[in-house]
């Protein structure tokens, strides 16, 4: 692998990562259609839609665990206690773990159209759920109540499809913590990374078994992420909620139009 492709791929974990931290998602959201169309662009590397997959879900691996140390340390400090809510993580992190392992395991038997079409119907649905008017304080609570039933069911079933297109699901997993389970934005970021975190492992562990993985893309891919994570969750204490939820409502929508653009 050449100088420039270690580059371009340390500058596109960086900016996932990023993301990750700033607005509590793994990064995948952003990172799959940069790693599928930027590389070859700069006629550095050509992935396929498996290699992409794969080195996403390794990024999101180290991306939300790194934005999660990162929001634990400065939440601690600010407000003197975790603005994770545990039974979130809990109930949600073992279900979407579950998900994921699935997931990671069956992508290596789809063809890469169809993961790119999945990856397609997501962040359309994700857009719209984030879209939908909801009612709720954006400010920490300490003492949340949620649909159990729900927050399971909705877990496994974004641990699956994401766990086919290399995702941590935060993309899809958020709107459906604000507008179903009516958690707190702040609180949704925060927990919604631990549970990506727990998603991330069973993906990795499903695509090592799946196989297609390029190991030094991913490696240096990697490296941009431990960089990006921290920086993202230090400036979105420092932004609006209402800023961060309409930022990802754009983002999700330019990578939705993007990647439909080439299936069509």
């Amino acid at each position: 692998m050449d100088i420039l492709l270690w580059i371009i791929m340390i500058i596109l974990g960086l900016i996932g990562s990023f993301f990750s931290g700033l607005l509590g998602i793994g990064g995948a959201i952003i990172n799959y259609p940069l790693l599928l169309y930027v590389p070859p662009l700069f006629g550095a590397a050509h992935f396929s839609a498996h290699e992409v997959s794969s080195i996403s879900m390794f990024q999101v691996f180290f991306a939300s665990l790194a934005g999660v140390l990162a929001f634990q340390k400065r939440s601690e400090g600010k407000i003197g206690q975790s603005v994770f809510h545990k039974g979130l993580v809990i109930y949600m992190g073992i279900s979407i773990l579950a998900g994921s392992l699935i997931g990671g395991y069956i992508s290596g038997m789809l063809p890469g159209d169809v993961i790119n079409l999945i990856y397609g119907i997501l962040a359309v649905l994700a857009v719209i759920l984030m879209l939908i008017p909801r009612k709720g304080s954006d400010e920490y609570k300490e003492n949340i109540q949620f649909n159990r039933v729900i927050a399971v069911v909705s877990a496994l079933i974004v641990g699956i499809v994401s766990g086919i297109v290399g995702a941590g699901g935060a993309f899809i997993l958020i709107p459906i913590m604000l507008t179903l389970l009516k958690i707190p934005t702040r609180t949704t970021i925060a927990s919604s990374l631990a549970i990506v975190f727990i998603s991330a492992i069973g993906g990795v562990i499903g695509k090592l078994t799946g196989g297609h993985i390029p190991l030094w893309p991913t490696l240096f891919t990697v490296v941009g992420s431990l960089i990006g994570a921290p920086l993202g969750s230090k400036v979105s204490s420092k932004i609006n909620v209402k800023v961060l939820r309409y930022g990802l409502v754009v983002l999700i929508s330019l990578t939705a139009v993007k990647v439909w653009s080439t299936i069509l």
